[in-house]
């Protein structure tokens, strides 16, 4: 069967398939395995299993002993070796700490980036030198491809725009995308299952997963409070940019920036969380006309498609996974950070998620947000002082 993998992989090569259970990494071992190469099933143990009770109902999660068991009985009809890998230790100290720590100082963390980034594509390759393998495939939806001209590995977007995920790939470097296999970034999902039942893949309709793996119940605060973390509960002011509180909260952690529900006050128009202050323990809440924001500030940059710029260039940026990308200039700056200045103000611009930068469908780069500028209307400043009752 012949599959788009975007170079030239040589016949027989070993590749160490990251299987989940889901149908995604199910079928790509499946679609390998049936080109010719010598592929070896991995399912890898992350974190504690959160029991089917603790779970949202409805929601389907991933990693749990479940999936381990669909892998495994994927790659026997693969007819495939299969493994678990145990990495708990490994995903609390590049995913989990991470995760508590941002959501304590205040920022959104995206778990999922540094998962792709740190287990799949960096624990799981040195495992797979270490069992003789020479790729390691996911089932991503991504295109992975060498741009012939410049020499370069390039993550080009999904054909499926609905499902694309390079969004959670940015951080990769050349090195890993040259030994990264993504079977699935020419299919659509439901060319996937259709070709999943036709393999007899049991798992060709089970539901994707949709809550954050190690998450009970997609409660994060829960989590946070299961591991005792106190800092982000604290009781504090809610208040306007200019300094007028106008209700009190339950603890930073409890919000995200964006956020309109729970904010438990009573106002003239709707407000959104606009900023969240951890030093003073102020959560800052505005209009939406407020939220919207021209200019924000990265760091941790990957370039991906290109070399690290040394003159602004303009691209599409995207703020967040579901988000639409859109025009800006971006400038690199003296100490390794980016500004990125939007044509068109974005709404709930995010400290601790990720800004990917695209041409075309190409990825060209991407960082972190460290702060986003302010919208406040004239005459007021930011940081906001706070009123004195």
């Amino acid at each position: 069967m012949n599959i788009d993998l975007g170079r030239h992989i040589p016949a027989g090569a070993r590749i160490l398939v990251a299987m989940s259970g889901g149908v995604d990494s199910s079928l790509s071992a499946a679609l390998l395995t049936r080109a010719g190469y010598q592929c070896v099933g991995v399912n890898m143990r992350t974190h504690q299993a959160v029991p089917p009770s603790a779970r949202a109902p409805g929601r389907q999660t991933c990693c749990s002993p479940e999936d381990a068991r669909d892998a495994r009985a994927a790659a026997d009809v693969a007819g495939l070796p299969f493994y678990v890998l145990d990495l708990e230790k490994e995903f609390e100290q590049a995913v989990i700490a991470p995760f508590v720590r941002d959501y304590v100082s205040g920022r959104t963390p995206n778990p999922c980036v540094l998962c792709n980034n740190s287990l799949k594509l960096g624990v799981l390759l040195h495992k797979a030198q270490a069992w003789g393998c020479d790729y390691v495939a996911t089932g991503h939806y991504v295109r992975v491809a060498e741009n012939t001209a410049t020499g370069r590995m390039e993550l080009r977007r999904a054909a499926d725009r609905a499902r694309d995920q390079s969004y959670y790939l940015f951080g990769l470097r050349q090195d890993q995308l040259r030994r990264l296999v993504c079977p699935l970034g020419n299919f659509t999902k439901p060319q996937v299952r259709a070709l999943a039942r036709e393999l007899g893949l049991a798992v060709h309709d089970k539901p994707d997963s949709q809550e954050i793996c190690f998450v009970p119940a997609g409660d994060y605060r829960q989590f946070l409070r299961r591991r005792g973390v106190q800092a982000g509960f604290q009781p504090g002011l809610i208040v306007r940019r200019d300094g007028t509180a106008v209700g009190t909260h339950r603890g930073i952690a409890n919000y995200t920036v964006g956020q309109r529900r729970g904010l438990g006050i009573a106002a003239p128009q709707p407000l959104y969380v606009l900023e969240l202050d951890p030093a003073r323990n102020l959560v800052i809440v505005g209009t939406a006309e407020e939220t919207l924001q021209n200019t924000l500030v990265c760091r941790g940059l990957n370039w991906v498609a290109i070399d690290e710029p040394t003159a602004p260039l303009t691209a599409l940026a995207q703020i967040r996974y579901r988000s639409q990308p859109a025009p800006a200039d971006i400038a690199p700056a003296a100490d390794g950070a980016c500004q990125v200045r939007f044509h068109q103000a974005q709404r709930a611009i995010t400290p601790g998620q990720a800004v990917v930068f695209y041409r075309d469908d190409v990825v060209l780069g991407g960082g972190w947000i460290e702060h986003a500028g302010t919208s406040a209307p004239a005459g007021v400043t930011s940081p906001c002082e706070v009123a004195q009752p």
